[in-house]
Order: C-alpha cells, then structure tokens, then sequence
C-alpha cells in the first residue's frame, strides 16, 4: 500500500539542504525498489558503471534526489522526468514541480541534495580525507587571489581553507549550470571579512553579477565540507535549512512492505 508522507513547504525565502552518510541506507535491501524508480536512460547509465560502489553510489544518489522532490510534489519518486541543459546539468521536465529548481553532489560518506524556488542552486560536497594534492590542484585552477590568501595559512589552515575555496568554487560553477564550462582561475572568494560573509569576485567574461549570489558552508562532520551557492539576485538573503535524509527512503511515497 502507498501514502504519501505530508508535503513540506518551501518558501521563495528558504533554500533546503539534504543530507545523509548513505550507509545509514539498506541499499541491499533497498536496491530492486530503487531500480524501479530510475527512468530507462538512468538505468542504462547505472548499468554501465563497471564497478559494484560506483553502481551503489549512483543508484543511492538518484534516489535521493527522487525522494526529496516527492516531499515537496505530490508526485511518485519514479514519476518524475529530467531535461538536461546545453552542459549536461539536469532540471525537472515533467509531470509537474518545474519551479523545483535542485542540485546533488556526492562523496565518500556522504550524499548532498539542495533545492529552492524557481532559484538556481548548486551544492558540493568533498571528503577532506581523501588524498589529494593541495598545493598543486591550487596552483591549477585557484584565482590569484585565492592563491595568496591560501599561502597565508598556517599548515593547519592550509588544507580545510583549499576544501572551502574548493567546494564553493564547484557550488558557483554547478549553480550556473555550465560545470567547467566556467574557468575556475576566473573567479576568487573572499573568506577573511570581517562580517563572515562569503563574497565572490567575477571576472568580467563570465558575465554574471557577483551580489546576485549568496554562498553558505557547512561542516556535516568532521570529515566532510560542503558548500551551497543559491542565486537570491535582489532579494535579501534566503534562510538555509538543513535536512536530514536518513529516514527519507521510505517515506518517499511508498511503504517498505
């Protein structure tokens, strides 16, 4: 028998985060329900990941995504239908809910959902255990000005500031929507304000506006850093409210028996 768990609000002044450590998900058990849900283009690109966790990962994350839409639709997770832009970044298409604008990211341990109101989004999510060279990764697609503010850290300071700029950086480029069509040394943010504020600088040629968007990291656990990027344009500030995923699977619109 299927109900459907009472639909959330989501006012133009609010942008929500879900969160959850996939693990906390029986994807065993889970994984032929879920299947179902993936539209046939989804099941062909699952089934073409050659390993078992990349095959996990993608399933888990689709669903996720499907399961926060249906908290804000009165729409199945299988339902629903996705375009995708000129670079590749999905939007709803269909049945309804197009004003749901969303983005998910993924990493080791974590799974990352973001959605508002008729509002590009962008979310990212890294796992700052993970190995990776720093101080070269910076020195390849930092701004200037990242760069230097990055060479002022301590060693303590040097790795969690590179996973901030880092993940702000793929928020903004995943909120535009043209992934790495949009150069990562043309833009720089500034973290050191004295009002905390997150700000951006935009290069003339990405012609955006750097005041239209607001920025907002958070540190889920002491492993992960994720950053959200939400076009508010001219409207104050939106309010971020987080979400924890972990008992969303079945309350999805469908019962586990």
């Amino acid at each position: 028998m299927t109900a459907y768990a009472p639909l959330l609000a989501l006012p133009t002044d609010e942008a929500h985060l879900w969160l959850v450590d996939p693990a906390a998900w029986d994807l065993d058990a889970l994984a032929p329900r879920l299947r179902a849900w993936l539209s046939p283009e989804e099941s062909a690109r699952h089934d073409r990941y050659a390993f078992a966790h990349s095959r996990r990962e993608f399933l888990a994350t689709r669903a996720l995504c499907r399961a926060v839409l249906s908290r804000y639709a009165p729409v199945a997770p299988p339902a629903w239908r996705f375009a995708l832009n000129a670079w590749g970044r999905p939007e709803v298409a269909a049945p309804e809910g197009a004003w749901l604008r969303f983005n998910l990211s993924n990493a080791d341990g974590m799974l990352a959902c973001v959605v508002a109101r008729d509002r590009a989004v962008g979310v990212d999510v890294e796992d700052t255990w993970r190995a990776v060279d720093t101080h070269g990764t910076a020195r390849s697609v930092f701004a200037p000005a990242e760069l230097a503010a990055l060479a002022r850290q301590g060693p303590a300071e040097h790795r969690p500031r590179f996973f901030h700029y880092w993940t702000l950086k793929e928020a903004y480029i995943k909120a535009r929507g043209m992934g790495l069509a949009i150069p990562l040394d043309r833009f720089a943010f500034e973290l050191d304000a004295a009002d905390g504020v997150v700000r951006v600088a935009l290069d003339p040629s990405l012609e955006d506006d750097a005041t239209a968007w607001q920025f907002a990291r958070v540190r889920p656990t002491p492993r992960h850093q994720v950053a959200v990027a939400v076009r508010r344009g001219a409207d104050p500030d939106l309010r971020l409210v987080r979400h924890d995923a972990t008992g969303l699977l079945p309350q999805a619109g469908w019962s586990a028996a």
